[in-house]
């Protein structure tokens, strides 16, 4: 029963963040061709605001759940992560999630330090943005693969 709490937690933080990358890459990225530069300002300081206040709890529930799911139920399969491909690919995604996670702690040290360039950010965005999409496919690729 822990383990379905975690995992819901999980799905539903990781929802959000990903649906937060994916928003302003595919969408908030290209409405700049389409609106004055100054309500383009305007709408990027909105987002950025909130997402600064939610991201930091969407982020603590997404890696505590999961902190909490490998604790249940993955620490052998970790143990030896070649042995299998699930454990190869659960592998991968920790990686790439821990690689999510120092994204976002530079980025918030950056933005407490100054405002980090539009340049850095659209960085950072993409990159983010390529890393949920890999983490998805692991995520589901774990449990279909094998080898």
């Amino acid at each position: 029963m822990l383990y379905l709490l975690f995992l819901l937690a999980h799905l539903f933080a990781a929802l959000i963040f990903i649906g937060t990358v994916f928003f302003e890459v595919l969408i908030l990225g290209h409405l700049h061709q389409h609106l004055p530069i100054r309500v383009m300002v305007l709408v990027e300081q909105g987002v950025g605001r909130r997402a600064r206040v939610l991201m930091p709890w969407v982020l603590l529930v997404l890696f505590g759940a999961g902190i909490g799911m490998v604790w249940l139920r993955y620490l052998p399969v970790l143990a030896a992560p070649s042995a299998s491909a699930f454990g190869t690919l659960l592998t991968l995604k920790l990686v790439l999630a821990f690689s999510v996670l120092l994204h976002f702690l530079v980025t918030m040290v950056r933005m407490r330090l100054g405002r980090p360039s539009a340049r850095y950010l659209r960085f950072i965005h993409l990159s983010l943005f390529a890393h949920m999409v890999a983490i998805v496919l692991l995520a589901k690729s774990m449990f279909y693969l094998s080898w």
